[in-house]
């Protein structure tokens, strides 16, 4: 028997939650130690009402339009919002007041922008580069041997929190590419947090190499179909 849409979505995410907690036990993590962003780019507010219902309260977008329209339309739910997509300088001011986290940042212009956009009765913006790990030309990311540099100069913005390092490593099945990527991932951010930053978080692994990311040291894995099914089109929705 076919469960309800509402319980096939808390039931995912049980299950994943599940399988997250074994393979912190398989590589000698504690099962606290990674966080569950569920990506929810394209899928309606119902679903993510759904799932803070049954305890999910953190997501990410990578579309502003959209996400704000979700934000608005959750308002009362209290959730942590991160943004996850490229951003063009034009979108930072909506970025600075409406969300908790941002992930994709590789630039210093756009740090500067989300650092004086902030306002000052927000929290501190939390803040973790997206590195271009496997130097793919199609993909965001300051490139590693920058990332020290850019890591130095956000930490002096003020109104914003460095948290950490984000990568999209080159897609591949083989579980030991997918960990070598991630490794050299993890290597920065231990060369980062010896230079003297207090970073705490490590966001890597989507649904197709969780387990590669969460053995190289994963603090938080970015999860959208696993979660939510297929993933509806985009259907014209604007960067």
């Amino acid at each position: 028997m076919t469960l309800p849409h509402d319980q096939q979505l808390c039931q995912r995410r049980q299950e994943l939650l599940d399988r997250i907690g074994e393979w912190c036990d398989q590589y000698g993590r504690a099962r606290d130690c990674v966080r569950l962003l569920a990506v929810s780019k394209h899928f309606p507010a119902g679903d993510i009402q759904t799932l803070a219902g049954c305890g999910q309260l953190a997501f990410g977008e990578s579309y502003l339009k959209e996400a704000v329209d979700k934000l608005d339309a959750l308002a009362g739910l209290h959730l942590e919002w991160h943004f996850i997509g490229p951003m063009q300088s034009n979108k930072t001011r909506r970025v600075a007041e409406r969300f908790a986290w941002v992930q994709s940042l590789d630039r210093l212009k756009i740090a500067q922008r989300l650092a004086e956009q902030r306002p000052a009765d927000l929290p501190p913006l939390n803040i973790c580069l997206q590195v271009n790990i496997s130097g793919e030309t199609s993909k965001s990311g300051v490139e590693p041997a920058a990332a020290a540099e850019l890591a130095a100069a956000v930490s002096e913005l003020p109104r914003l929190r460095l948290r950490g390092l984000m990568a999209i490593p080159a897609p591949t099945i083989q579980f030991g590419e997918q960990r070598r990527g991630f490794a050299r991932l993890r290597e920065l951010f231990e060369d980062l947090t010896a230079a003297g930053h207090a970073l705490d978080t490590l966001s890597m692994g989507m649904s197709n190499d969780l387990e590669a990311a969460i053995a190289e040291g994963s603090t938080l894995v970015r999860v959208g179909t696993a979660l939510f099914g297929q993933r509806p089109p985009p259907d014209g929705v604007p960067p």
